[in-house]
């Protein structure tokens, strides 16, 4: 009786852990899934600034980045409501990836403001502000990075590349 028990014992951990294990990639992956959904339109809207800057058209990148800052907002929100698996370090690979968002979108207001100064004095405060943001992408991407490796092997998989 008790080699039994102890057998539907360990066949319910192991089919938990598979299902934590499971459920802990997939979480990573919609993340990610919502990080990558974001590449083609920060590809157009980076040619668009830059085109926009070469003519002067301060206005229409203030529009493009506002445009853009909306759109990583709304994953941002995806991401804070996404219900966190039951799987080690979860919540914190949830915040890392909020964080993550929240660089994105400091990048894109940075655009929007700078596209809305009044002048080319206000114009060169703000896009001092906006390379400060440029140069803590290295920091950034790491950050998230590490927060993720940490998360899969926390739980057991590998990241897909």
């Amino acid at each position: 009786m008790r080699k039994q028990l102890f057998a539907v014992v360990m066949a319910a951990a192991l089919l938990t852990s598979c299902g934590s294990k499971k459920a802990a990639f997939q979480f990573s992956q919609d993340i990610v899934k919502k990080e990558r959904s974001l590449i083609t339109d920060i590809e157009k809207t980076e040619d668009a600034v830059e085109r926009y800057n070469a003519a002067e058209q301060f206005d229409s990148i203030a529009i493009v980045g506002e445009k853009m800052e909306k759109l990583i907002d709304e994953k941002m929100q995806e991401i804070k409501a996404m219900k966190a698996p039951k799987a080690k370090g979860a919540e914190e690979f949830k915040s890392a990836a909020v964080r993550y968002f929240e660089f994105m979108k400091s990048l894109y207001t940075g655009y929007k403001n700078y596209g809305k100064a009044p002048s080319a004095e206000e114009r060169d405060k703000v896009i001092q502000d906006v390379m400060d943001i440029v140069n803590k992408k290295d920091e950034a991407i790491k950050d998230m990075q590490t927060a993720q490796k940490k998360y899969a092997d926390d739980n057991g998989f590998k990241l897909e590349n």
